[in-house]
C-alpha cells in the first residue's frame, strides 16, 4: 500500500467514523489519563470504553480483541475493588510496586499462555467463520492486553512496558480494519504509556527512598 492509499483510507475512514467510536476513544484516553495519577476513577471510566469496544471488535472481526475488552470489562471491576480495598486504619492496601524476577517470568507464562490460546483459537474461527481475522498479530495484540490489565489491577510498574507492546500492534491492526480513528487513538494511547511507565516508575523511586530515609 502507497503512502497516498494510506492517506486514502485514513480520510475515508475518519468520514465513516461512528459516534460510539469517539465516545469510547475519548473515554478510553481518560481512563489512561487517571491511571496514570493513580486515580480510581481510571476503572468506571474505563468501562465504558471497554464496553463499546467489546461491540466494536465483534463488528470487526477482531475476536481477540474483543475477548480483550470482555476481560478488560470484568477486570476494571475487580481492580476497582482491589485499588479502594483499604486495611482496619482505613488506609489504601495497594501501592505501586515493581516486579521481581520470579514475577517477571510469571508474567511471561501467562503472556505465553494467552497468546498460544487465542491464536489457535483464532486459527479455527478464521476458517471456520470469520476470514477477516488476523490470527497472530490479534492474538498478540491481545495476550499483551490481557497480562497489562492483570498487571495493573495489582498497580505492577511493569503494566506499562505490556501496555506499549499492546499499543504499537494495535496501530496498525485497527488500521487495516478500517477503524482508523481508534488506530489513532492507540497512537496517543502509546505517548500516554511512555508517560505512565515514566510517571509510576518515579514513584516507585520516591517510595523506596522515604522507606530508607525512615529505616
Amino acid at each position: 500500500m502507497s503512502l497516498h492509499e494510506i492517506y486514502q483510507q485514513f480520510i475515508n475512514d475518519i468520514q465513516h467514523t461512528t459516534w460510539w467510536e469517539y465516545i469510547a476513544v475519548v473515554a478510553g484516553i481518560a481512563s489512561v489519563w487517571f491511571s496514570r495519577a493513580e486515580n480510581i476513577l481510571v476503572y468506571p471510566v474505563g468501562l465504558i470504553n471497554t464496553i463499546i469496544y467489546v461491540y466494536i471488535s465483534i463488528k470487526g472481526s477482531l475476536l481477540g480483541e474483543a475477548s480483550v475488552n470482555f476481560y478488560y470489562t470484568v477486570m476494571s471491576i475487580v481492580g476497582w475493588y482491589m485499588w479502594l480495598k483499604t486495611d482496619t486504619k482505613h488506609e489504601i492496601v495497594l501501592h505501586i510496586t515493581t516486579s521481581n524476577k520470579k514475577e517477571w517470568l510469571l508474567q511471561f507464562v501467562f503472556f505465553l499462555f494467552f497468546y498460544i490460546s487465542i491464536f489457535l483459537a483464532l486459527t479455527y474461527f478464521k476458517n471456520a467463520f470469520f476470514g477477516g481475522v488476523i490470527p497472530w498479530a490479534d492474538a498478540f495484540a491481545s495476550a499483551t492486553a490481557f497480562t497489562g490489565m492483570w498487571l495493573m489491577t495489582k498497580k505492577k510498574v511493569e503494566s506499562w512496558y505490556w501496555w506499549i507492546a499492546t499499543n504499537i500492534a494495535s496501530i496498525p491492526l485497527y488500521f487495516v480494519k478500517h477503524y482508523v480513528f481508534t488506530s489513532v487513538y492507540y497512537v496517543v494511547l502509546l505517548v500516554m504509556a511512555v508517560f505512565g511507565l515514566l510517571e509510576w516508575a518515579k514513584k516507585t523511586r520516591k517510595s523506596t527512598d522515604g522507606t530508607n530515609i525512615n529505616e
